[in-house]
């Protein structure tokens, strides 16, 4: 016995037969599946009476083996027999498909969900910010209650650890703008102008906004999937239980990690599209590394700067609350984990993408565009 499903011909004085041997389950029979629907020939019987172990799926490729070669199932012990019974009266060519609503129907009740589920979402939202704001102000009253040292576990998790990888895309980020953007503006011989195309959209948009995609992805996520894991394994709810408020003691600290690291990472993002930048300056088009760095200084206004270090923290905030909210959310089993913390994600970007945009309209109204 190998563990596998396995099959012989064996000739006799009936006619040759078709011996199966072995477990015939759905996770055994995939290697064998192929060959044994083109066996063709003379079959007198299918026996099953040395396959160790068989389910439903097994019993079916038996029944419809046995079918295509006109034989018969022979050796069936008592479990065999009882799903061979269970499909007998089941035709390969029955339509499986599941029976679907008529469109007139189909359509408003999805609508229907949909609305239901807008409303329900809303309310979730809603309750969650509520209860956030409630926890931040009684928090703001008892300053002792606030868990300094889970802010910067949190602070470490989200800047420090995130700084190799966030580095790494940046600089490569910024070589990747300097030299699309050397290779365009050199048809105008303007080539020259890569240090402020480099300058200031890192500074004003790119540094913050790949920042912010990459801590949703990475710290946003981790934060719905330790939330929504302590949400599954009831330890949530025995923190209320001994008196320990979630909110303060797992929420806050979370977000708050979020919108101060944000800054911080987005202005160190930058700086390293900068750096990105002026290697490529160096090496193609002749431009000394510091004095790519110098002029730096020279072409970019101070408000992109700004432009940058204010959109920050929002973004963080986005962040961490997509994260925690999606987190608390989850119920169910662990699949939940993972939907809610996809989620998480998809809902932070979402979230960040439609905010720069508006952040461009408004920052070009005040005068700095």
């Amino acid at each position: 016995m190998t563990g596998f499903a396995e099959y012989e011909l064996q000739e006799g004085d009936g006619g040759t037969v078709l011996k199966l041997t072995g477990p015939y389950l759905v996770s055994t029979i995939g290697p064998i599946d192929e060959d044994l629907r083109v066996i063709e020939g003379d079959i007198v019987s299918v026996d099953i009476s040395d396959v160790s172990e068989i389910d439903t799926v097994g019993a079916w490729l038996a029944r419809e083996v046995a079918s295509r070669l006109g034989a018969e199932v022979s050796g069936a012990g008592e479990r065999a027999q009882r799903l061979l019974g269970a499909l007998e009266n089941i035709d390969a060519e029955d339509d499986l498909s599941a029976p679907r609503l008529p469109i007139w129907s189909r359509v408003p009740e999805s609508l229907g969900e949909k609305v239901f589920n807008l409303r329900t979402g809303t309310y979730g939202v809603l309750s969650f910010l509520g209860a956030l704001l409630t926890a931040a102000w009684s928090l703001i009253r008892n300053p002792r209650r606030f868990r300094m040292v889970a802010l910067v576990r949190q602070a470490e998790l989200v800047g420090v650890s995130a700084l190799p990888i966030i580095g790494l895309m940046s600089f490569l980020i910024g070589i990747v703008i300097a030299q699309q953007g050397a290779v365009q503006l050199a048809q105008f011989g303007a080539e020259t102008l890569t240090i402020n195309l480099v300058g200031r959209i890192t500074l004003r948009e790119l540094g913050v906004l790949m920042t912010a995609i990459m801590v949703a992805g990475r710290s946003g996520s981790a934060f719905a999937a330790q939330l929504g894991t302590m949400k599954l394994t009831e330890e949530v709810d025995a923190m209320r239980t001994i008196g320990i408020a979630p909110m303060e003691a797992l929420v806050i600290p979370r977000i708050m990690a979020a919108v101060l690291m944000m800054p911080l990472l987005g202005f160190y993002a930058s700086c390293m599209a900068i750096i990105g930048g002026a290697v490529i300056g160096d090496v193609m088009l002749g431009i000394p590394f510091w004095t790519f760095l110098a002029r730096i200084q020279e072409v970019v206004p101070t408000y992109d700067l700004w432009v940058g270090l204010i959109k920050a923290p929002v973004f963080g905030l986005i962040i961490g609350l997509a994260g925690c909210y999606h987190g608390l959310q989850v119920h169910g089993n662990s699949e939940e984990v993972g939907t809610r913390t996809t989620m998480a994600v998809v809902s932070a970007i979402f979230a960040v993408i439609v905010l720069d945009a508006f952040f461009a309209v408004f920052f070009t109204e005040l005068g700095w565009g």
